[in-house]
C-alpha cells in the first residue's frame, strides 16, 4: 500500500519555477514529477500543491500548513527558507530557526511522513554572493536538527555536487531549471525507497560551461538587478513576490501518471 494522500508546501521550488511543462503555460517542477511516480504504484493517489513563489517560512506557516493538515495528508513534503536567508534588513538566524521548528514540528504532529530538504549551494553559483554561505549553513542546521527532533525525513542537498553544474538552473541561476528539478525528485523518491528513474540521477553529458566575464555581466544585467529592484520595491511597499498568486493545485486530486498536466487553468500558472 502506497502512500494516498500528498501535500507539497514551500516557495517557488515547489511551485515548479523554472520547469515549464512542454509545450504549456503552467510550471511542473520536483513536486508533480514525485507526485506522478507516486501514482503509477498507487493510482488512488491525490496531490495538492500548495506552494508559492516568494513565501518565506512563517508565511508557509500561517497560510499552508492550516490547510495542508485540513487535508489530512499522508505525506507531506516542505520545500522553503531559502526567502527567509535572502531578506538583506532584519535577518536573524534565531528567527529563522524558530520558524523551521515551527513549520516542521506543526507537519510532523499532523501527518505521519513528513520531507524536509536542504539547500544547495547558491553562494557558490552567484559572484557577489560569498556571503550568503554562513546563512545557508544555519538554515539547513537548522532543517537538520529539526528533521530529528521531530522525526521528519530529510532530503540533504548540500552534497550534491550537480548544485555547481549551472545546467541544472534557470537563467537566474537561482531557481531549479527541468533538470534540477528531475534530480530532486529523484533524491526524495530515492529517500523513500520509491522506485524513480534512475537517469534523473546521472550527471549531464559534456562538461559544464564556465561562465566568463561577458556571461557574468548578462546575467547581471537580466537576472541580478530586475531581482533586486524589485526586492527593495517589496521591502518599502510591504509586498512580497507572491502577491496574487495563489497556489497551483490547492485541492487533493487524482494524478494522471504520464506527467500529462491535467490543471492548467488553475490560477497561479505561468
Amino acid at each position: 500500500m502506497g502512500y494516498q494522500r500528498f501535500v507539497a508546501l514551500g516557495d517557488s521550488c515547489t511551485e515548479g519555477l523554472d520547469d515549464p511543462y512542454p509545450g504549456r503555460q503552467v510550471y511542473r517542477g520536483w513536486a508533480d514529477l514525485v507526485a506522478s511516480h507516486l501514482a503509477r504504484d498507487e493510482p488512488g493517489l491525490r496531490y495538492a500543491n500548495l506552494g508559492v513563489r516568494g513565501r518565506r517560512l512563517d508565511q508557509i506557516v500561517v497560510e499552508q500548513i492550516p490547510t495542508a493538515i485540513d487535508l489530512r495528508p499522508d505525506l507531506v513534503a516542505l520545500f522553503g527558507g531559502g526567502n527567509d536567508i535572502m531578506i538583506t534588513r532584519a535577518y536573524s538566524t534565531e528567527t529563522v530557526t524558530k520558524r523551521v521548528r515551527a513549520a516542521v514540528r506543526l507537519l510532523c504532529d499532523a501527518a505521519p511522513t513528513v520531507v524536509v530538504f536542504t539547500l544547495s549551494d547558491i553562494s557558490g553559483r552567484m559572484p557577489g554572493l560569498r556571503r550568503m554561505r554562513e546563512r545557508i549553513d544555519a538554515l539547513n542546521d537548522a532543517i537538520r536538527t529539526a528533521a530529528a527532533d521531530y522525526g521528519a525525513v530529510l532530503v540533504d542537498l548540500w552534497p550534491d555536487e550537480a548544485a555547481q553544474d549551472l545546467r541544472y538552473f534557470g537563467p537566474d541561476r537561482l531557481h531549479l531549471g527541468e533538470h534540477g528539478h528531475r534530480r530532486v525528485a529523484a533524491h526524495l523518491l530515492r529517500t523513500l525507497g520509491v522506485p524513480y528513474d534512475g537517469s534523473w540521477l546521472e550527471p549531464l553529458p559534456g562538461s559544464p560551461a564556465e561562465p566568463n566575464l561577458l556571461a557574468h555581466a548578462r546575467w547581471m544585467w537580466s537576472a541580478v538587478l530586475p531581482s533586486a529592484r524589485t526586492r527593495v520595491t517589496n521591502f518599502l511597499t510591504g509586498r512580497s513576490s507572491g502577491d496574487g498568486y495563489l497556489p497551483k493545485r490547492p485541492d487533493l486530486l487524482p494524478v494522471l501518471s504520464d506527467e500529462r498536466d491535467p490543471w492548467a487553468a488553475i490560477p497561479g500558472s505561468i
